[in-house]
């Protein structure tokens, strides 16, 4: 007797299923960058009940709530973020910067010169 091959093959498949989750969803670089920059407007010290550790414990460049000082502190000292605080240390791409590398920044320079206009020397093939 042979083996059946089992039905809905891709049932098991995590990956698939863990892409499409937005539970887990955290700020991204720029958000933070402007975060760092008006630090007033995110830790405002306010007691928030939805918030774990009712908001008071917050690490800005994780955009991470903890629920005592002390994991905070923990937190601080891992891995995790001092690779974020290296990541934060680069500036983030504006929107002119984007444009210009896609090519639809305005030049008012010389211009491009043309193949006429430019003198070339000759070459020892030509010569």
């Amino acid at each position: 007797m042979t083996r059946y091959r089992k039905t809905k093959t891709h049932r098991g498949i995590r990956d698939v299923k863990r892409a499409k989750r937005t539970r887990a969803r955290v700020k991204d670089l720029d958000q933070i960058h402007e975060d760092i920059k008006n630090p007033e407007k995110v830790a405002t010290g306010a007691v928030d009940a939805d918030l774990p550790g009712l908001g008071q414990h917050y690490c800005l460049q994780c955009a991470r709530y903890f629920t005592t000082a002390a994991s905070l502190n923990d937190h601080i000292k891992t891995k995790l973020h001092k690779k974020r605080l290296k990541v934060l240390k680069e500036e983030p791409y504006t929107q002119k910067e984007a444009e210009r590398a896609a090519g639809l920044g305005t030049d008012n320079g010389k211009g491009r010169e043309t193949a006429t206009s430019v003198s070339t020397a000759p070459t020892a093939m030509e010569l």
